[in-house]
């Protein structure tokens, strides 16, 4: 893991690959993921470039894959993921790759396609025997003579026409049978009806079996038809009206011997089928085997391939077309692993020739570069949402893995809500490396998922201000003895059986001896919770702390741009920026939280009432008055403010047109020209080594003086100069005033959580409470699980989610924008495996 206070050292190289190794060698780089390339070729279009036709095979191997995996999904089988990453392949083994995966693609088709026509040959042969076998009820011949009669029922599978009367009939009866979609029978029997004209007599009777529909792959069950009928014009249109209903016409014999016949083949060959079908089958299992068994590797290695050669796109060649160049940023640390992957390769490809990399000077930006772990990568993702660092300025995620989830708990303070959302984060914490935890389809579970390390501290913060607060579930808890004595009170006091019949409500003084014993070992004493005056007091606690943690949040801010400023070698802007910064708030607000702590000491409960406003004297402070009503907390206060509130005005106009004026000087200033120096003898200024500036060694002198952080780097004009510091000198001054009010957000919604607890527990649990027999026992367990869903759904997931959202807008605005540009990009470099980098 690099370093998180800033981004790392990211340099601009060339990488010179032999032609013979280049592959290789960029098949090592991706494996390591170390380089971000460049596109040498931005005006080539993708089709011109010089492996376009590798990139195309890559491509109709992908294609196949895409079958494949059809062919597998289509089976049932699910594919799965690769069990080990393979390299990618030589030009021999992708050659090899292709002709097997197509040959596998050429094999299932076959077999696909005759396992389809198998199927159809015993779907048509099974319906056949079934309209064989309904039929016969229809026209089978009476029993013998002699034998007993039938009872004569309604049926539909009599005999349509009685025998007997055959010898009567002048003309032949002839048939049509077949199957029919059920839904279209009503409308097929109704168009028979009315173009036969009643010459024809129709039975329908449902197959015993569903059996699949060639079109559609359902399973449904056919109806049977076996239409009788006189005259050879009348069965030219019962065949015209089946061929339009898509019917499946069968050869009906007339005789019943040869129906008899037909039946028997008809078992014959279904049975031949139904073998010759279970052999295609296992031999369809067998190639689908190898195609799960190969696929996952395949897929892998021609991915792999394809990005080869896409990087290889966005190289140039030399002169001699025997050597690519490449562009790339690497991180300065990683150039020995980069050297060592390019010797690998070139060892692999078995070429004589090594290849190299040479770093090269450039004035351009470089990306930002900040390695993560699955700790920071949560915290590092806040950072990045504001926008990503700026090449190497301070990077705020070290400092808001231990302030963000403060601020959230402030405003989330309760020990059994903290508890259950710790316990939920630890649960994901343990489980970290499970698949299924890993690999859920919801968005909203992979957010709460990969930022488990945030909730958990978020959860243990909650807890801890949860016992400031003494508060569980609304309920204050008893750790300590209260330092409050109501037997004290009442002996020293004049309360009568009158009094405190008449007085539901009694006053506890602490000016009486022993009343109030000193302060709560830790936290809010829990006899607050039984006070009607609990909210005044918690108000004006919570008021005085969110104004003490805003200034000193935004104090720390405006500190961090020290960092900057020298780091980027503009001491100046110590001067000229960072002191009247410092000046301007410190004199107004942090003067403020001088006087919260003044009279926290200096007044106790004896002199408390006539204890002067806080408020009242900061008015006055920029009034320059003062005023009889309000005494003074200190001798000379008056004086001290109006000195404060002048060094704060003065510092405005240093901070308005100190650095401006700075850049115009050094603008107007001759540049003195040691003997020897590039400039003296027309060349270009050399590059400082990074040892030297604190900066890549890409940066020019000037561009170290910027460091491409302020906007000095961008204007060169002194009205832009100035126009862009006066920007940046009204938003300060005007936020440190919004932002310390924005920062009473933190009271607000603390308040807001333990209210909205508080009647939680007023409106559901306590109706639990209050019956004292077996029915009130009874009425708890459904009372209970109302409470704990609306605790889950309302405190945790809608107020958690709030106070998420607060504490990410006091870090974006209120604390990044003291010292934090975020007007950088990432470096992503070209790796083969996901999240290198984390």
């Amino acid at each position: 893991m690099g370093s998180l206070f800033r981004s790392e050292e990211v340099c601009l190289a060339q990488l010179f690959l032999q032609s013979a190794s280049a592959y290789s060698c960029i098949s090592e780089l991706g494996e390591r993921g170390l380089l971000q390339f460049r596109d040498l070729n931005p005006k080539v279009s993708p089709f011109q470039r010089r492996f376009v036709g590798e990139v195309r095979r890559c491509e109709e191997m992908e294609k196949t894959f895409t079958f494949l995996q059809q062919e597998l999904r289509a089976a049932g089988r699910v594919l799965g993921p690769c069990p080990e990453s393979p390299r990618a392949p030589v030009a021999r083994e992708a050659l090899r790759v292709q002709e097997q995966s197509e040959q596998l693609a050429q094999e299932l088709r076959e077999v696909t396609r005759n396992r389809a026509s198998l199927r159809g040959s015993l779907r048509d042969l099974r319906q056949y025997l079934h309209v064989l076998r309904e039929g016969q009820r229809f026209t089978s011949l009476p029993a013998p003579l002699g034998s007993p009669p039938r009872p004569r029922a309604l049926s539909e599978r009599e005999p349509t026409l009685d025998p007997s009367l055959h010898q009567y009939l002048e003309r032949k009866i002839n048939f049509v049978a077949g199957v029919i979609h059920p839904w279209r029978v009503t409308a097929f029997e109704r168009l028979l009806w009315r173009a036969c004209r009643g010459y024809l007599v129709a039975s329908f009777v449902e197959m015993p079996e569903p059996m699949e529909d060639p079109v559609t792959g359902e399973s449904i069950t056919w109806v049977i038809f076996l239409i009788s009928y006189w005259g050879e014009q009348i069965g030219q249109k019962i065949h015209k009206i089946s061929d339009c209903f898509h019917c499946q016409v069968y050869p009906y014999p007339e005789s019943e011997a040869n129906r008899t016949d037909t039946i028997t083949k008809l078992h014959g060959q279904i049975q031949e089928l139904s073998v010759t079908l279970e052999e295609t089958e296992k031999y369809l299992a067998e190639v689908l085997d190898r195609v799960a068994l190969a696929l996952p590797t395949w897929h892998v290695q021609v991915q792999k391939m394809k990005a080869i050669y896409l990087v290889l796109n966005q190289c140039s060649f030399d002169v001699t077309e025997k050597c690519l160049i490449a562009e790339v940023w690497c991180p300065v640390q990683d150039l020995t692993q980069v050297q060592d992957a390019l010797r690998r390769g070139s060892y692999q490809s078995g070429s004589s020739v090594e290849c190299f990399v040479q770093r090269v000077p450039t004035s351009e930006s470089p990306p930002t570069l900040i390695r993560t772990n699955k700790f920071t990568a949560g915290f590092q993702s806040i950072v990045d949402a504001y926008g990503v660092a700026s090449y190497q300025e301070v990077n705020p995620a070290p400092y808001a893995i231990i302030t963000f989830p403060f601020i959230f708990a402030i405003m989330f303070g309760d020990v059994g809500h903290g508890l259950l959302m710790f316990l939920f984060a630890l649960w994901m914490v343990l489980y970290e490396d499970s698949p299924r935890l890993r690999r859920g389809t919801s968005e909203i579970w992979l957010t709460f998922f990969e930022g488990r390390y945030l909730i958990l501290l978020m959860g243990a913060f909650s807890i801890y201000t949860g016992f400031i607060y003494n508060e569980c579930f609304s309920k204050a808890i008893a750790i300590f003895p209260s330092a409050w004595s109501v037997a004290t009170m009442a002996n020293h006091s004049s309360w009568s059986s009158v009094y405190l019949a008449t007085h539901p409500l009694l006053t506890l003084d602490p000016n009486v001896t022993g009343v109030f014993r000193g302060p709560y070992p830790f936290g809010i004493d829990p006899i607050w919770s039984l006070a009607t005056n609990h909210l005044n007091f918690l108000n004006s606690f919570k008021m005085k702390m969110s104004v003490v943690l805003g200034i000193v949040h935004m104090g720390f801010g405006v500190t961090l741009g020290v960092f900057n400023h020298v780091h980027f070698q503009q001491r100046h802007r110590l001067v000229l920026e960072f002191l009247p910064e410092m000046i301007f708030l410190l004199a107004l607000f942090g003067y403020l939280v001088f006087l919260i702590f003044y009279k926290w000491i200096k007044f106790s409960a004896a002199d408390s009432m006539v204890a002067p406003s806080i408020l009242i004297h900061f008015i006055d402070m920029f009034l320059f008055t003062s005023n009889a009503e309000n005494l003074p907390l200190y001798p000379g206060q008056v004086p001290v403010q109006m000195v404060l509130v002048v060094l704060a005005l003065a510092s405005v106009p240093i901070l308005l047109l100190g650095t401006p004026l700075y850049q115009w000087c050094r603008q107007r200033a001759p540049r003195t020209v040691r003997p020897g120096s590039p400039l003296a003898t027309g060349e270009q200024e050399p590059l400082l080594e990074g040892q030297e500036a604190g900066n890549s060694v890409n940066a020019t002198m000037e561009d170290v003086e910027s460091g491409g952080h302020s906007p000095d780097a961008k204007y060169s004009d002194f009205a832009e100069i100035f126009m862009h510091q006066a920007i940046h000198t009204i938003e300060y001054c005007l936020g440190c005033v919004s932002n310390t009010a924005s920062y009473l957000r933190l009271w607000a919604l603390s308040l807001a959580h333990a209210q909205l607890s508080e009647v939680l527990w007023t409106m559901v649990m306590r109706n639990g409470f209050v019956g004292l027999s077996y029915v009130g026992g009874v009425v708890l367990v459904p009372v209970f699980a109302a409470f704990a869903v609306l605790t889950v759904a309302i405190l945790l997931v809608m107020e958690g989610l709030s106070a998420f959202l607060h504490a990410l807008r006091l870090h974006w605005v209120e604390f990044q924008n003291k010292f934090y540009v975020g007007a950088g990009y990432k470096l992503c470099p070209f790796a083969f495996a996901p999240d290198t980098w984390e």
